[in-house]
């Protein structure tokens, strides 16, 4: 714990390269969603006047953030579809840390041949396209409530709940996919040529752009000064930085998560995300994406988190929309991502594997 604080140390007090000055800030979006806060909150505030964010929180719930379309325009579940679907989580739960049945342990090779069509990995796949098994899965077991209410999507807006129509032409950025050493040849030549996510160094999903909650790992982190916001991921122990009172930077550095700014609103933090990295997949936005957030203190144990995206090179409109962390009792913890992973080890292996045979076959 104490590496980590020295760690947040380092960053706070180290020399970012911005342009000089305060910066004179337009107010976030207008349409960006409320917060709803509950009736005679206040929230703790920090030494300097502001609510205190910091603390550790989770966005882990089994809603999307793009809505089914079984559900149209309607953002808000029913009782009775609520019941049900956390019903269903709940007895999937139940199956699946469920003892293993004596036929499972006495006829395992004959069972392990027959298709496996039961989900044990709680992202939907099944079989071998399920990468782990229940055990090591942790997306969330409620539907989210903002403001109490179950929602169908996180998405908004558009009406619909879903990204908006893509403009016609507008290119997708492909990602980092394989990274600097990547010279043609076969992607199991040397580890370098596996995606940065395989190689635990980076990861565009769960701190954004638009914060989401993933298969696992759904803590975050918020470490709250008068001139920094951190914003520490527990997956790939990711580190945001965001910057107060400061114009973004001007050098065309463009970093990989983008280049974050905030200010205060009130009684919201709202921070202003862009110039990611050429490479780096944004939802497949452009590279002139734009990501404005804001965090508000509603309930002791509540942060509301509207986002709202606008990169009218790629969309037709802008969309948003909003939803809850919770208070999580503890810390978060290291994220271990290769301890007992033999996949990349077992990749390389193979190719090596199959290079022996081509060498033999050419004798």
């Amino acid at each position: 714990m104490k590496g980590r604080l020295a760690l947040l140390g380092f960053v706070f007090g180290s020399v970012l390269i911005c342009a000089s000055g305060p910066a004179a800030f337009a107010q976030s979006p207008e349409h960006m969603a409320k917060p709803g806060v509950q009736a005679g909150y206040k929230p703790p505030r920090t030494s300097d006047g502001h609510p205190d964010l910091s603390g550790v929180w989770t966005n882990a719930s089994t809603t999307s953030l793009e809505r089914p379309k079984e559900y149209g325009e309607r953002l808000v579940l029913t009782d009775q579809e609520l019941a049900k679907i956390e019903g269903e989580t709940v007895a999937r739960n139940a199956r699946q840390n469920a003892r293993t049945s004596a036929e499972l342990q006495n006829n395992w090779k004959a069972i392990g041949l027959k298709p496996d069509t039961l989900d044990e990995c709680r992202s939907g796949s099944t079989g071998a396209a399920c990468g782990y098994n229940a055990f090591w899965t942790d997306p969330g077991d409620l539907v989210m409530r903002v403001n109490g209410k179950a929602r169908t999507s996180h998405i908004t807006y558009p009406a619909d709940g879903r990204m908006p129509k893509r403009v016609t032409g507008a290119a997708r950025v492909a990602g980092a996919e394989s990274s600097e050493a990547s010279g043609g040849a076969g992607r199991d030549s040397n580890p370098e040529e596996r995606g940065l996510g395989e190689r635990c160094i980076y990861m565009s999903g769960p701190s954004g752009p638009v914060m989401t909650d993933t298969l696992y790992n759904n803590n975050y982190q918020f470490v709250q000064t008068g001139h920094h916001f951190a914003i520490w991921v527990e997956m790939i122990h990711e580190m945001r930085i965001v910057r107060m009172n400061e114009k973004h930077r001007a050098d065309g550095v463009r970093p990989w998560g983008g280049d974050s700014i905030g200010w205060w609103e009130g009684d919201s933090l709202v921070v202003e995300t862009q110039g990611y990295h050429p490479q780096q997949s944004v939802r497949g936005g452009g590279p002139n994406l734009k990501l404005t957030e804001r965090f508000t203190r509603v309930a002791p144990q509540r942060i509301h988190y509207a986002f709202h995206v606008e990169d009218p090179e790629t969309w037709a409109e802008p969309w948003g929309g909003d939803y809850e962390f919770a208070a999580v009792k503890g810390h978060v913890y290291e994220f271990g991502c290769h301890e007992g992973n033999y996949g990349l080890t077992n990749i390389l292996s193979g190719g090596r594997s199959a290079d022996q045979v081509k060498i033999t076959a050419g004798k």
